[in-house]
């Protein structure tokens, strides 16, 4: 299905940095045609160009400029987060069928509603770039948690190190809803006092620290981000009957379960004998991601959405204001600042 769409659909990339150069690496391994990029640096252009074989008529520092000019059909916005708003908003209305947009969605609330709503008025597909459920790590790790050997999930506990929430943590905010199958419905959170350097820019910050989200189900989300945490990232997936731990720089699963003959126990009953198993899964690159994104978007499959996306930026939000008040839980339905700007690349 990939080759047969690479052959009728043109696609363009706006920003060319590392992310959009992954994109457009994943692009040319598809046979998809490449039909413009569009960056405001002449530099970085020129670049890609050399690299991509692009010619200058392909090369682009204004993005209504290209889509007036190529009319691409599919759209990768790879840019900083600030203008996916404006970009995305730009493409629809330029009748761009499909946007891929970057996360996190948008640096507001209000940025958020307006792309959901002129993509909906334009008849866009808009779907937010966070891939968990294209990756065999979280796919297996929902297998093994939605198995009548794990007992049900109760909670996930992610540990990494120095991530920040918005760039990194954003992710599991969405894996949280994929996984538990529900988004969280309060947020509260206790951000680090340092501040650590943003490779993309002394304008953008992103916060570390330490996160808990609960939804409805009464399912926890965990995430221990904090800067004085430098090395690793595990996630641990606990449910009424094991344990599941996934190294994710390594791709190694661990499971720890209870025999059948021992479930109906208390679960204070911890050391009881259990069952194990240790796997391996090879690493996912971007470019093994990508054809599986790109054809959910374009063939109508199920993809984080711009609703989706709007969830993981109201997680955001909520954990700003949960911060700032004191570390009270807020939640999600709750009167979030819409209008409010935050500092994420």
């Amino acid at each position: 299905m990939v080759e047969e769409m690479s052959r009728k659909m043109k696609v363009a990339v706006v920003g060319v940095g590392r992310m959009g150069q992954f994109h457009m690496r994943a692009l040319r391994d598809m046979c998809f045609e490449l039909s413009g990029v569009c960056d405001q640096s002449p530099k970085a252009l020129a670049a890609v160009g050399q690299e991509f074989n692009l010619s200058p008529t392909q090369q682009f520092t204004d993005l209504s400029d290209m889509l007036e000019k190529l009319r691409p059909e599919c759209l990768i916005i790879a840019t900083t987060a600030p203008s996916h708003a404006a970009y995305t908003c730009l493409a629809a209305e330029a009748g761009v069928s499909f946007i891929l947009c970057e996360k996190p969605m948008a640096t507001s609330l209000a940025d958020c509603d307006r792309m959901i709503e002129t993509c909906s008025q334009n008849g866009a597909r808009l779907a937010i770039n966070h891939q968990m459920r294209f990756m065999d790590y979280y796919t297996e790790a929902k297998r093994v948690v939605e198995s009548a050997e794990f007992g049900g999930l109760a909670s996930i506990t992610v540990v990494g190190g120095n991530f920040g929430l918005a760039m990194n943590g954003s992710h599991y905010f969405e894996m949280f809803r994929f996984i538990a199958g529900g988004p969280p419905s309060e947020v509260t959170a206790w951000f680090s006092d340092l501040k650590v350097p943003n490779p993309r820019g002394a304008e953008f910050e992103d916060r570390g620290g330490a996160v808990r989200a609960v939804n409805t189900r009464g399912q926890r989300l965990y995430m221990e981000m904090s800067p004085d945490q430098g090395h690793g990232l595990k996630v641990i997936y606990a449910g009424g009957y094991g344990v599941l731990v996934v190294d994710e720089l390594t791709g190694r699963m661990q499971l720890n379960a209870r025999e059948p003959r021992y479930r109906d126990l208390p679960t204070t009953r911890y050391g009881m004998p259990a069952l194990e198993a240790t796997w391996q899964l090879p690493p996912t690159s971007y470019n093994t991601l990508m054809p599986r994104v790109l054809q959910a978007l374009i063939g109508g499959e199920d993809i984080p959405s711009g609703k989706d996306g709007r969830l993981v930026v109201a997680a955001l939000v909520a954990a700003h204001v949960s911060d700032e008040s004191g570390h009270v839980a807020v939640r999600l339905d709750e009167k979030l600042p819409l209008e409010r700007m935050f500092p994420w690349a």
